[in-house]
């Protein structure tokens, strides 16, 4: 019922226009009245205010029709040819439509369709160029040819065998280079025999969310990730279980903008007040030129959200984000920020290591915080304020292996194996 309400509410002034046009021209065919006749009728001026009336609100349905797309091209392309449609109306209605005047109407709509399929191929080719830019965890998985897995320096003091019972890994992408190299280190050659998927099994990335319920539920044994979410907390507690939070490294939690943005870094003050909403234009922070801000977020439960709303929102509300500005995958946060979208005046938050060194065929710039680069150097000397603790996760009943493991990692050639891939060990 609603919906037949709403499409009623669309199309109804349209469609009164139209047949308000077909009732003129019959009218002036049957009175073949002239246009100084038609121009003192009454009846007439009530139709040109209906038909402003019209072309007002179509153009207005038209815009909350597309308010969701995040191509200001295709709104405005949308509205015009809305508008332009009403106005054909209005000459047809009034016969005010010539020959010379339909060819350039018609010139018109030529001009706006063609804008729009043009839009629309440009838009194909960034989508289709953009996939192939996606950092892709497989290129990290162990044991396989080709792998860019770190290896360690000196044979692991902790070596297991064929037949024991190897920890199944699982954790966040920005984690898997890190966790690949201690299975890389530590599980048996033997893995190198197995198919992709085999070694997947045992060493999986599914991201922050899902390691953590997969850890609850029993399908994985250790997991590499950032603190939980409150919700993750709760799923923990709801099935009875209790998790253990071992400190492994730490990362910096870093903000980017698109590298044509004047913006060298921000207080964490200003980037509470973009992301509550307090603050939408980059002039309102002494940015010139660079329009209204862009602050993309991520989806609920993952590491970056979490570390978002743990670490710099703190007590401040986050501000709900629009579909234009929410990214469901870590890469495509970056991917949006950058210069490849022309977004200029976009700002995203993500983690070092994987903004720098996975997607770094995206160019964005990391920004100061408080006035301190996010640098290795910063964050082993505690300079910069968002450095933050990542964690091997493990069940209160975990098994000997595991914890054979998390004392490994937390050991002297697990913490070399942090640093040489590319992460600060605990040691600093």
């Amino acid at each position: 019922m609603f919906t037949l309400l709403f499409l009623s509410l669309i199309f109804a002034p349209p469609i009164v226009t139209v047949a308000l046009s077909i009732l003129r021209y019959r009218e002036k065919k049957e009175r073949d009245s002239s246009w100084g006749a038609l121009r003192d009728s009454s009846y007439l001026w009530w139709i040109i205010i209906f038909i402003v009336i019209d072309t007002l609100w179509v153009g207005t349905v038209v815009y909350l029709l597309c308010r969701d797309d995040a191509n200001w091209q295709y709104r405005t392309c949308y509205i015009l040819l809305g508008i332009l449609a009403e106005l054909a109306a209005i000459g047809f209605m009034t016969q005010w439509i010539t020959r010379k005047r339909f060819l350039v109407w018609c010139g018109g709509l030529v001009a706006g369709v063609g804008l729009l399929i043009g839009v629309g191929v440009y838009n194909y080719h960034l989508d289709q160029t953009s996939v192939k830019e996606y950092f892709d965890f497989r290129t990290y998985i162990p044991f396989t040819e080709g792998s860019l897995v770190k290896h360690a320096d000196d044979v692991a003091t902790l070596h297991f065998e064929d037949g024991d019972d190897l920890p199944r890994m699982d954790g966040a992408t920005a984690l898997y280079p890190v966790y690949a190299a201690f299975a890389q280190a530590t599980y048996p050659g033997s893995l190198a025999q197995k198919d992709k998927e085999e070694i997947e099994e045992l060493i999986d990335c599914t991201t922050t969310g899902n390691a953590y319920e997969r850890i609850v539920d029993g399908e994985c044994d250790i997991i590499f990730v950032a603190g939980p979410s409150k919700e993750q907390e709760q799923y923990a507690a709801s099935k009875g279980v209790e998790l253990e939070y071992i400190p492994i490294g730490r990362e910096a939690f870093v903000f980017f903008v698109n590298p044509k943005n004047p913006a060298d870094g921000l207080t964490l003050d200003q980037i509470r007040d973009i992301y509550s909403g307090k603050v939408t234009k980059w002039n309102q922070l002494g940015i010139k030129g660079m329009g209204k801000i862009m602050a993309f977020q991520r989806e609920s439960g993952s590491g970056s959200q979490t570390a978002m709303l743990r670490f710099v929102m703190k007590d401040v509300n986050m501000m709900a984000p629009k579909k234009e500005t929410f990214s469901d995958g870590m890469g495509g946060i970056v991917e949006e920020v950058s210069a490849y979208r022309n977004h200029r005046g976009a700002i995203g938050y993500s983690f070092r290591f994987y903004t720098t060194e996975l997607m770094s065929s995206f160019n964005v710039k990391l920004l100061k915080i408080n006035g301190v680069a996010p640098t290795l150097e910063n964050i082993e000397n505690g300079s910069y304020a968002l450095a933050s603790t990542f964690f091997a996760v493990v069940r209160s009943d975990a098994s000997d292996n595991t914890r054979a493991l998390i004392e490994w990692i937390c050991g002297p050639q697990g913490q070399a194996l942090v640093r040489k891939t590319g992460y600060s060990p605990l040691g600093n």
